[in-house]
């Protein structure tokens, strides 16, 4: 019999948990769909915590037509009042408008840049930064880049873009690699 692997301790309390940190945490996201993907779940975690994200998840995906920006650009009151009826997402009102208005900011960026893509990798050169904590408390929640990558989307428009859910989304899209040095994820 193998051993077990040994993960990251924030991810044990779930199956849920364990496949995201072993197939997509801080693993390198280039497509726009996934990147966007994750700004709207990252965005709705504010303030809450990841796994009632991922809980949630195929709900969101159901909700926000699979997380097409292009359709939730044009969203009108009426799929935004729909969506504040889904018991399956966080019904926060502002978090459901400001989707909307971050994915229109989203393609004003592609247009920009060719792809979000680009300019979001473009923050570090398009090569990830790889950690190295000795435990999961050595991990901090912001960092300069976090604070920039905020400051400048915000600039853009972009709103739920604090430093702390950039700081998350940068781990999400691997744009960071924060696994501890022991975990076999690394």
């Amino acid at each position: 019999m193998f051993p077990e692997k040994i993960r990251c301790s924030w991810c044990s309390s779930s199956e849920l948990y364990k496949n995201y940190h072993d197939q997509e945490w801080g693993k390198p996201v280039l497509d726009d769909e996934t990147l966007f993907e994750f700004l709207v779940l990252e965005t709705f975690q504010a303030g809450l915590s990841w796994i009632t994200i991922l809980n949630k998840r195929e709900n969101f995906r159901k909700a926000f037509d699979n997380f097409n920006y292009k359709k939730i650009a044009s969203y009108n009151d009426d799929k935004i009042l729909e969506l504040l009826q889904d018991a399956g997402i966080i019904r926060n009102k502002l978090k459901v408008y400001f989707a909307v208005t971050n994915a229109q900011n989203f393609m004003k960026i592609q247009e920009e840049f060719g792809s979000f893509s680009k300019y979001i990798w473009d923050f570090v050169d398009e090569k990830p930064i790889v950690n190295y904590p000795k435990k999961h408390s050595d991990v901090v929640a912001t960092t300069i880049l976090s604070d920039r990558i905020s400051k400048d989307l915000k600039k853009r428009g972009f709103k739920f873009v604090g430093s702390t859910v950039m700081y998350a989304y940068m781990q999400a899209i691997g744009i960071v690699d924060d696994h501890v040095v022991n975990c076999d994820f690394k």
